[in-house]
This record gives C-alpha cells, structure tokens and sequence, in this order.
C-alpha cells in the first residue's frame, strides 16, 4: 500500500499552474509580498526537535536554500494540526504548513486560502486504530459498542470510519468520542475510551510504552491518507521561485532522512518531553523508513485525494464533496 513511487510523470490537467491561481482580497500586505526586491520573508511554523525543517533550522541548511532565491525562514508558532494552520494562512498570518489530505479537505470545504504542492505516500505503519494492550479488542469487528476517540474531520476520524466501511460495520455501532490529539492520549491511558484512531505523531510514544498497539494499521485499513504541503496562495502567485525551492529542499532532505532516520531525530536535546527515547525512537526510526519521500503531485495521487473527498461526503463529514484537484499546484511548472 505504501511502496515509495520511483517516478511521478506527467502532472493531471486540473493542476494549477501559478498564472491561473485567484489571487486572494488581502487586508493588508505582508513582508512576505511586498514584492520590494528585499529578502522575502517565508512563515513556517517552528518544527520543534524533529524532523528535516528541524535540521534545516539547526544547521542553517533551509535559509541557505532559500537565500539563493532571495527568501529567508520566520519561525512562527509551532508545527500542529492542519486546521488552525490553514486558518492562518487564510488570515495572511502563515505561509506554509504540513497536514494531511483528511484534515486537507475539511480546511478546504471552507474558503480556502492555501494551495497544495506536494505529497508523502499514506504511512501504512504509523497510523491506524490503537488499543491498549490486554485489551479485548482484537479486530475492528470488536470496536461494535465500543468508544473510540477521534480527532474531528481529521485523520483520527478518517482512519475510523474508513476501517469499519472496510470491515461492513455501520459508523454509527462505535461511538466517536471528539477529542484534540494532544489531549487524547490521558484519556486513552486512563480507559475512558476503548480505542485511538491516531497517526505516528502521537501513536509513536503510546507503542513505544510498551502498552499499547495497533489493532489495524494504515495497510490494514487501506489509507489514502497522504501527507501534504500546503503554501498560501498569496504568497504562491507572488513568489513561485521561492515554493520551488523550498519544494527542492524537502525533497532532497527527505530522501536522506529515510535512509537516516535517527539523524532527524532529537534534533535540539535527547532529553525532556520533546525527546524520542529508548523503544518510542525505534518505533519512530521504522516508521520513518518505511515512509515515502516529499514528491510532487501527481495524476495516481489525485485519484486517491479524490477518493478521499467522496468518502467524507458519503460519511457526511463534508456537506459536499470537495473539489481537492482545484486547490492543487503543479510544482514541476512553477517558474
């Protein structure tokens, strides 16, 4: 299900090209597109101890790519979930964030000021339904009655309902239990709810405990949840040279954290609660290898986003099935 793509070909023709994206009403224009010929300013969410923008913040790596096109990096706030990112950038407070197509989608069933410009394959080992160990579900058949925690329009609640379809299980026999990620996992060790459907952000640490598991993974379930990039589409019509070079270092950095995963591990301190430590960093190390790689989009991508966005609205997570190749860019034709 996850096998990397060796080779993304030609780009499907509802890809955006930059002269055909809608330029957005601002209220007001940031330095970011001041068009000045001064150093453009590019707003990233900080990336914390993990992960290639970490050691693109460490090592002076990402500002050096981006110097070469006249931008620089603004750590502002701190990497989390999609949803408040893109709500900041529609509020011209952000110009690049990371989410998933599952969140992707819910953002975009709004009015969206954001543009997708690449993709990671679904991660067939880091998410799925996570239960406790010992406990007495040992199949999705066995979620029937049961509360399982979900983040709302997100990836928890995608990875739910896409394994009870799997399995034939009406949605409404397992009770959903709305919770943020990051309040989750006191509620899932204290046995309030039954179940977790979670990705490897949070997952990594509970599997690395030694006390809970996956009942079904991302394979298991079938997952079309792809990871993607996101970039504000002021700041895309403004600065193409800049999305694509931030794109080229993403890419080649993510190329060499699979093939070195602990390198982009613990990048600031190994110690303290944003450290990977012990069985969590193996888990994590394999998650990583087993990823994909930061690529552009390409036509087999938007069929699955597709598919993505009819199973939302036929769950009625979504009113209407979002049109996702409409907020898409082509990376390849940026100039």
């Amino acid at each position: 299900m996850n096998q990397h793509r060796s080779v993304r070909t030609t780009i499907a023709p509802a890809l955006l090209t930059v002269t055909a994206l809608v330029a957005l009403s601002a209220c007001g224009t940031s330095e970011a597109d001041s068009g000045s010929g001064a150093t453009v300013t590019v707003r990233i969410p900080d990336p914390g101890n993990s992960g290639v923008l970490a050691v693109g913040k460490k090592d002076g790596s990402l500002d050096k790519a981006l110097g070469k096109v006249g931008a620089e990096v603004e750590w502002t706030g701190s990497a989390g979930p999609f949803a408040p990112a893109a709500q900041a950038m529609n509020a011209d407070q952000l110009d690049f964030a990371t989410g998933s197509i599952t969140s992707g989608i819910t953002s975009l069933a709004q009015r969206p000021g954001f543009k997708f410009f690449t993709a990671v394959d679904p991660d067939a080992a880091g998410e799925g339904i996570l239960v406790r160990d010992g406990s007495d579900i040992r199949s999705v058949a066995d979620l029937v009655g049961k509360k399982v925690a979900v983040n709302q329009g997100g990836t928890g609640e995608y990875l739910l309902l896409k394994a009870l379809a799997k399995a034939g299980i009406p949605a409404d026999r397992v009770q959903r239990v709305y919770l943020r990620p990051d309040q989750t996992a006191a509620v899932f060790n204290a046995g309030k709810v039954d179940a977790w459907a979670v990705w490897a952000t949070y997952a990594v640490a509970e599997i690395g405990s030694g006390k809970a598991h996956f009942v079904a993974d991302g394979a298991a379930i079938g997952s079309d949840n792809y990871s993607l990039n996101a970039v504000r589409t002021g700041f895309a019509e403004k600065h193409p040279e800049i999305v694509k070079a931030l794109y080229g270092y993403l890419h080649t950095s993510s190329v060499k954290e699979k093939k070195d995963p602990a390198a982009y591990l613990n990048v600031f301190t190994d110690v303290g609660p944003t450290a990977v430590t012990g069985k969590a960093e193996e888990v994590q190390t394999d998650f990583i290898a087993r990823g994909g790689t930061v690529d552009p989009i390409g036509p087999e991508d938007i069929a699955r986003f597709e598919a993505v966005a009819a199973f939302y609205a036929e769950q009625k997570v979504t009113k209407t099935e979002v049109d996702v190749a409409a907020h898409l860019l082509d990376i390849e034709k940026l100039t």
